[in-house]
């Protein structure tokens, strides 16, 4: 007799992270909420032990270790848990493939506060027209520095962290400040 496991809780929990974050990367600029605030949900979601991921914050180490994933600097992260991003050159140092591999651009998680800051418009794949946004707590010239390092295919995928509240940004989405 074929039995089905059940799944525990952490991972109903990691599975609706993922959903969540596959939703917000299908919609670019679309809220979606994931299961717990937070990035230990995204975590456990993204990250096994093939991965490589760096921490901006400390507190996210113990949590990047429970997932076997390797633990290296940011030039070498498939994954970077950046915290509040306050200095431009972190993002300069990311991975972002290369001509013949453009997969392996890193995937970037990073804290914002959604609906204050500047208005972006995002256009591109995923969004119908285009969508306005309001992030604070990046630093300026943020917008500009991603445009000159993302050169499509190659670049990096962001996704945005406010508590609960998950905004994906695929790198083959277009952002203006406006």
């Amino acid at each position: 007799m074929l039995t089905t496991p059940t799944p525990d809780a952490e991972e109903t929990q990691a599975n609706a992270a993922f959903d969540a974050a596959l939703w917000a990367c299908s919609r670019p600029g679309l809220p979606r909420q994931l299961p717990v605030p937070g990035e230990t949900a995204l975590i456990a979601a993204l990250l096994d032990r093939e991965c490589a991921a760096y921490a901006g914050d400390p507190l996210l180490i113990p949590v990047l270790a429970q997932t076997g994933a390797r633990l290296v600097d940011l030039c070498q992260a498939d994954h970077a848990f950046l915290g509040r991003l306050q200095d431009l050159d972190l993002l300069r140092q990311c991975r972002t493939g290369s001509d013949l591999y453009p997969d392996q651009g890193a995937t970037l998680l990073i804290r914002a506060r959604f609906g204050q800051g500047p208005s972006v418009r995002l256009t591109g794949p995923g969004v119908d027209g285009a969508v306005l946004i309001q992030l604070d707590g990046l630093p300026a010239g943020f917008w500009q520095e991603r445009a000159r390092l993302i050169r499509y295919p190659m670049g990096f995928d962001i996704f945005f962290l406010d508590g609960e509240h998950l905004i994906g940004l695929p790198r083959s989405t277009k952002a203006e400040v406006v």
